[in-house]
């Protein structure tokens, strides 16, 4: 019982065990099960603005130096776009390899809601995407926690700051002390992560059941079995590259990875997953600038199931694509994925609109993907989640701001050489 309650990851995977127990035998469960998963989330959400603005600011003013800030951006965009660009295509080869979509037959259900992911999907245009970024109203960016506004603001925040250095520096302990306010309200939230973590997994299971995976098992296997061959594969060799060891980085992260499995949300797991890297050894002006950018354009985990799915409908429609077209689908989602980042429900919003812009695979075959999509959510959630913690780390070895004295002893439990 005392390992029980001193260590949170242990509650976690309780929970989860129950959840599944519960959403079984206990289907009409589920909606309220929901409501304590969303309960959860919420409290988690309402943190994560203020976080990341103090975060960003902070490192900012303490990086002093605007070029610095602008190069750190720019070596994190580029690893993201090579990363995911790389997850795309191990998705397109390996749906290639293992044919999932072969032998079944697209449903009829359903298709009222694909037509409205359809009229969701073109109306979606780029203009839109870059002029949302820049926000208009800055309160309300923060109401309604929209990731990519407020570190817009928090970055041109952290610039006027450095502009009235010393002048500034009476505010600049006044956002430090405002911070660890947060990150207390954070660390007593999260005590409450088993009961989002019971939740979300109750209602999975009771609301969608697990017969919806038996018609699909084998695309969910593939998708699952690809996901961890990024991770321990290419994950693996960039984390050999750097000195880190992988294995050692998960177990930092254990919490925050199954209370992502727990609510299928990677969002639920961002607060803390800053946190950690400080921990971890990567310094808070690096860890405030990578995470929050990658969780709109480093989204590996969302990167392979795309491409999967795209594979997918074509067998299941029995559309032999070409390499050039395979290729087409590759550039596209470079683009698309990164593009409807901060859109609920943006990855059926994606894979429409590259269905769309290929024009060779029918868009109907998305009925077959709406009842499984939610137990695939979870392994994207978490290949996200792991990928951000592995840029952090590349970035922070780049820019020499990465603390190998703190990585000895909080990860590898020894003291620094």
């Amino acid at each position: 019982m005392k390992l029980i309650r001193q260590h949170l990851y242990i509650q976690v995977l309780i929970a989860i065990f129950l959840g599944v127990l519960v959403g079984l035998y206990f289907p009409k469960f589920a909606d309220g099960a929901k409501v304590l998963s969303d309960i959860f989330i919420n409290l988690i959400r309402m943190l994560i603005a203020p976080i990341i603005f103090f975060t960003i600011v902070l490192g900012i003013a303490k990086m002093g130096d605007m070029k610095k800030v602008g190069r750190v951006g720019g070596k994190a965009l580029l690893y993201f776009e090579i990363i995911t660009t790389l997850a795309i295509t191990i998705g397109i080869i390996i749906a290639n390899i293992s044919k999932p979509g072969e032998g079944i037959s697209i449903q009829k259900e359903n298709l009222n809601q694909v037509h409205q992911i359809e009229q969701q999907a073109a109306a979606f245009n780029w203009g839109d995407f870059f002029l949302h970024s820049i926000p208009s109203n800055i309160v309300e960016a923060f109401a309604k926690g929209d990731i990519l506004q407020v570190l817009f603001f928090a970055v041109l925040f952290g610039w006027g700051i450095t502009k009235l250095l010393p002048n500034s520096n009476s505010l600049i302990q006044s956002f430090e002390k405002l911070s660890n306010v947060f990150f207390v309200i954070l660390k007593f939230i999260m005590k409450l992560a088993p009961i989002g973590a019971f939740g979300g997994m109750a209602y999975t299971v009771g609301h969608f059941g697990l017969k919806a995976l038996i018609p699909l098992g084998k695309l969910m296997l593939c998708v699952y079995a690809t996901m961890a061959i990024f991770i321990f594969g290419v994950l693996w060799m960039i984390c050999r590259f750097y000195g880190v060891k992988l294995l050692k980085y998960l177990h930092f992260i254990r919490s925050e990875i199954l209370i992502v499995l727990g609510t299928s949300s990677s969002e639920s797991a961002l607060p803390g997953m800053m946190e950690k890297m400080e921990q971890f050894g990567c310094s808070r002006s690096v860890v405030g600038l990578v995470i929050p950018t990658g969780y709109s354009f480093n989204l590996d985990g969302t990167s392979i199931y795309l491409s999967m799915a795209a594979i997918f409908l074509a067998q299941v429609s029995n559309v032999d694509l070409s390499i050039t077209q395979q290729l087409t689908i590759i550039g596209i989602l470079m683009l698309t994925s990164k593009g409807a980042a901060g859109i609920t429900g943006s990855g059926f919003i994606v894979l429409a609109s590259t269905l769309a812009a290929v024009k060779v695979i029918p868009i109907e075959g998305l009925t077959l993907l709406l009842g499984v999509d939610r137990f695939m959510s979870e392994a994207r959630a978490i290949t996200n989640l792991i990928g951000n913690g592995v840029a952090t780390i590349v970035i922070a070895k780049h820019e020499k701001e990465f603390d190998e004295e703190l990585y000895q002893t909080n990860v590898l439990g020894q003291k620094a050489a």
